[in-house]
């Protein structure tokens, strides 16, 4: 071999382009292949790794797709392209393509979560407002339709370009399926990796429109508000407890809660009535003789008190079922914490029919509201 012969073989190994793309980062999912003028010569060496895929683009319209694996360039291995540029023999060195390589590995943790609360209607609590959070993983399986619809012209995109969309849509059909769950508001929270699964296969379709697949999709967290919390712990506790003793219990409290509100109408009246007594006592000691004067005022014979009055006790119906007797504080306490409403049946001795609380004279007070008569003589 002469001189000339090294040449040529030298000079022809240094023209032929080697493309590839070595990512360096852990967010990119598609890189555009840069060259002069996007000009390729003819036999050039197209090197895709695992994990990519490599898309050839002539003048917008989507040319050929490779995937893993070393190929030399020519009309066998670019039958799309070939026909776009009506080579019937060949081609000739350079063409013009644009190549991007589309990273297709599994792109793991990334984060969601509702922008602004969850409203949903609960039978029992009414409108209440939830939110949720959690993660999701995703990798292109379609990566021409991921280009052309999605990616456009873009030379460098990375995952954060595309999960503002992606949390977008997962916020829109995680509401959608949540409000067509229709569960008791306190089980959300217990069936997240049912509704993590349902969510995953609603919302698979529409990641599969524009070439990405959904893979994972976790719901970690459904919260609510801390008044709504203590509101169901209660609720749930309601049918363990006997109800004389949690009015009691709730009583008490209160009448705890308000003597140690020394400001407020509560503690105000309290130490005017301890004030009283004690002056009445105070007095007695000071005016022995006006006791004494007072008491022979008195009638000689004591006067036997009025009989108690009978304390009127209430049924209810509760979930089908009849419950009670109960007071009139007692079925105050049980409207107040929801076990009853308006709508719900009550009956008392002298009744002749079950009828609805709104509808019972004396517990019309319950509902608020309430105008007094008129005043006798107007």
């Amino acid at each position: 071999m002469g001189i000339f012969d090294e040449i040529k073989k030298k000079l022809s190994h240094e023209f032929i382009d080697i493309i590839e793309w070595l990512d360096h980062t852990d967010d990119t999912i598609v890189h555009r292949f840069e060259r002069y003028q996007n000009e390729i010569k003819n036999g050039a060496q197209l090197i895709v790794r695992e994990g990519q895929t490599a898309v050839f683009i002539n003048e917008g319209k989507l040319a050929d797709v490779f995937a893993p694996g070393t190929y030399t360039l020519n009309t066998q291995n670019l039958p799309i392209l070939a026909t776009l540029k009506g080579w019937k023999y060949g081609f000739n060195s350079p063409f013009k393509a644009e190549v991007y390589f589309v990273n297709t590995h599994l792109f793991t943790d990334e984060k969601w979560g509702t922008k602004n609360p969850i409203t949903l209607n609960d039978d029992r609590f009414g409108l209440v407002e939830i939110r949720a959070f959690g993660t999701y993983a995703f990798k292109i399986n379609d990566p021409g339709k991921f280009i052309i619809d999605v990616v456009g012209t873009d030379a460098n995109f990375t995952n954060f370009e595309i999960n503002e969309h992606l949390k977008s849509l997962i916020s829109t059909r995680f509401t959608d399926t949540i409000g067509e769950a229709n569960l008791p508001i306190e089980l959300y929270a217990a069936n997240t990796t049912e509704l993590s699964e349902t969510c995953l296969e609603v919302m698979q379709p529409e990641f599969n429109s524009v070439g990405i697949s959904l893979e994972k999709f976790f719901i970690e967290n459904v919260s609510m508000p801390e008044e709504l919390k203590k509101e169901i712990f209660e609720y749930s506790r309601i049918d363990k407890l006997d109800l004389d003793k949690l009015t009691k219990f709730k009583t008490a409290k209160a009448i705890e809660a308000a003597a140690a509100n020394e400001g407020g109408t509560a503690g105000a009246g309290m130490g005017m009535g301890m004030g009283f007594v004690l002056a009445q006592q105070m007095g007695g000691m000071m005016n022995p003789m006006a006791g004494q004067q007072q008491a022979q005022v008195q009638p000689t014979s004591p006067t036997a008190p009025p009989p108690m009055p009978v304390q009127v006790q209430y049924f209810y119906a509760h979930n089908g079922q009849q419950a009670g007797p109960v007071s009139f504080d007692q079925l105050k306490a049980l409207f107040a914490n929801r076990t009853v409403n308006k709508d719900s049946l009550v009956w008392k001795q002298g009744m002749a029919n079950w009828t609805a609380l709104k509808d019972v004279e004396e517990l019309k007070s319950f509902l608020g509201g309430s105008t007094p008569p008129p005043l006798p003589g107007n």
